[in-house]
């Protein structure tokens, strides 16, 4: 049961990173249309973060498959598979050149990549906190048997 917890934790300290770094792609483009930052400056910006992106959100899901999480798993699949088609098809960068005629498209997709990474964070918070109270209640069970 220890494994289930330090599962939630990394499930945790994941989507925490999904979450910091999809707010952070909305920060440079919400920047970028306010003309706060050029379009070279917030495009690199955006694009340096954009496969540690695809590989943490990847490696969660592929994990919640693994330990048969079906619910979360369901939930970002979607995401991992638009992400693998992006790469694929290599549109995975914003391109300098026409980061204005897509901004508003791209500040909706990574709101509702945002609003689905808060959903998965609520649900990781839930089992993380059950994993840990049943963690806590077997050890206590172990400690009251008397041999």
């Amino acid at each position: 049961m220890a494994w289930e917890l330090l599962f939630w934790l990394y499930a945790f300290a994941s989507v925490i990173g999904l979450v910091a770094l999809t707010a952070y792609q909305l920060i440079c483009l919400s920047d970028l249309e306010y003309d706060y930052i050029n379009p070279y400056d917030s495009s690199a910006r955006i694009n340096a973060v954009v496969i540690p992106e695809f590989v943490v959100q990847g490696a969660l899901c592929t994990l919640l498959f693994l330990t048969w999480h079906w619910f979360p798993f369901l939930l970002m699949a979607p995401v991992t598979y638009y992400h693998i088609r992006l790469f694929m098809e290599r549109k995975h960068h914003i391109d300098v050149t026409e980061i204005f005629r897509v901004l508003n498209v791209e500040k909706k997709y990574r709101m509702v990549k945002l609003a689905l990474y808060f959903i998965i964070f609520f649900i990781v918070i839930y089992s993380l906190v059950v994993s840990a109270i049943v963690l806590l209640l077997d050890e206590h069970e172990m400690e009251s048997v008397t041999f």
